[in-house]
């Protein structure tokens, strides 16, 4: 199966808009503080970058965004709306609108990568201008896709996570180190999937490199929260 076009599959636009504020957001580990008297909102249909060097607490402000760390002091709240109406979502529903692709979450690999997107999609809808074969194209794994992913390369399996991710029908995407293990090749096609597929979006990217984050509206840097 030949790839398909990127310029000639119209962009999925998701009805749901999602509002994520943080209020003085604080967290800590044991008497360090990663970051402190974040306020901030992210609004539907822009694109930050977390900025600042590494260890110094990017990936954790972007987990807390995800709901997947509680702060200690502060607060998150997630506002969806839909067709003008908004409405609040509990912190424990949020990850359904939510798509992540980061280097510390951890592939099954014993799945093919067919099996994966499949099993994937018991758990978040994927966009329906597309199958599952055709995002495996999209992200030139279609020769693989029944291969199990223990014997992909690292750069193969960070295109599995970006296709889990950006392939995800949610109105907010989270990358941290997106193009980690990618070659300039690889970095093309992120920028790619993101133009075509993202651009309704909420995105927000924690990286250092600033070939990962070019297309970010707004820069936080997790400095100016110590």
């Amino acid at each position: 199966m030949s790839a398909p076009d990127l310029h000639t599959i119209p962009a999925p636009t998701n009805e749901k808009e999602l509002t994520i504020t943080l209020a003085d957001a604080g967290k800590r580990f044991n008497r360090d503080w990663i970051f402190r008297r974040v306020d901030y909102r992210f609004i539907p249909g822009t694109s930050y970058a977390i900025t600042g060097p590494n260890g110094s607490g990017k990936s954790t402000l972007l987990q807390a965004i995800a709901g997947s760390l509680l702060l200690n002091e502060g607060s998150i709240s997630y506002a969806q709306q839909q067709r003008g109406v908004s409405t609040g979502i509990d912190s424990e529903q949020v990850y359904l609108s939510m798509a992540l692709a980061a280097p510390y979450l951890e592939l099954i690999e014993e799945m093919t990568a067919r099996e994966l997107l499949r099993f994937h999609h018991h758990f978040k809808p994927l966009v329906a201008s597309l199958s599952v074969d055709e995002m495996l194209d999209l992200v030139e794994l279609g020769k693989a896709a029944d291969k199990q992913i223990r014997y992909y390369s690292s750069g193969m399996k960070q295109r599995v996570k970006l296709a889990q991710a950006v392939f995800s029908d949610t109105p907010v995407l989270l990358l941290d180190e997106p193009c980690t293990n990618l070659d300039a090749a690889g970095y093309a096609l992120y920028h790619r999937l993101i133009k075509t597929y993202c651009r309704h979006k909420l995105i927000v990217v924690s990286s250092n490199d600033t070939a990962e984050m070019e297309f970010c509206e707004q820069r936080i840097s997790i400095l100016d929260y110590k």
